[in-house]
Parts: structure tokens; C-alpha cells; sequence
């Protein structure tokens, strides 16, 4: 199984997904919250226009989901309030 860790589980991928892709497949569609009312965001333009997806990557905070290439091995965390 191809995987990377999300918040410290496997998380599949098909090699070419985005994070966001990988994330959609597997059934999630949020993936962290908003500062100003916890409001539930995920992929929107899914074209990196927004900032709907932030996620961070091996240490590296508001990369967007759905620009980034999935990568075995590699360490994603969701969050709340990286964006309003």
C-alpha cells in the first residue's frame, strides 16, 4: 500500500493524487475549520485559486491540498484557524 500519514494514520493514495484527491477518496470532504466560526472547509476550487484546503506538509503549514503531490512517507496535519 502506497500511503502518507494524515494526523498520524495511513492514508492511501493512488500515485499522481493530490493530497486533496487522496483525501476525497477516501471519503472526507473537510478537513479543518475556520478561526471565525469552526466552519468545516475542504477542497473548493481545487485548482489552488482558495484557501479552503490548507493542510501542513512535513512541518511546512498553509500548503494547499490540492496542489500538492502525494508522496509516500510523508506527514500531513489538519488543522483549525489557518485561514478566516
Amino acid at each position: 500500500m502506497t500511503a502518507f500519514t494524515l494526523d498520524g494514520e495511513p492514508m492511501p493514495f493512488v500515485p499522481g493524487q493530490t493530497l486533496a484527491a487522496a483525501l476525497v477518496a477516501s471519503g472526507r470532504v473537510s478537513w479543518r475549520t475556520t478561526r471565525g466560526g469552526q466552519r468545516p472547509r475542504g477542497i473548493f476550487c481545487g485548482i489552488g485559486v482558495c484557501f479552503d484546503c490548507l493542510v501542513t506538509v512535513d512541518g511546512t503549514g498553509g500548503q494547499r491540498a490540492c496542489l500538492v503531490q502525494a508522496r509516500a512517507g510523508m506527514a500531513v496535519t489538519t488543522g483549525e484557524g489557518d485561514d478566516e
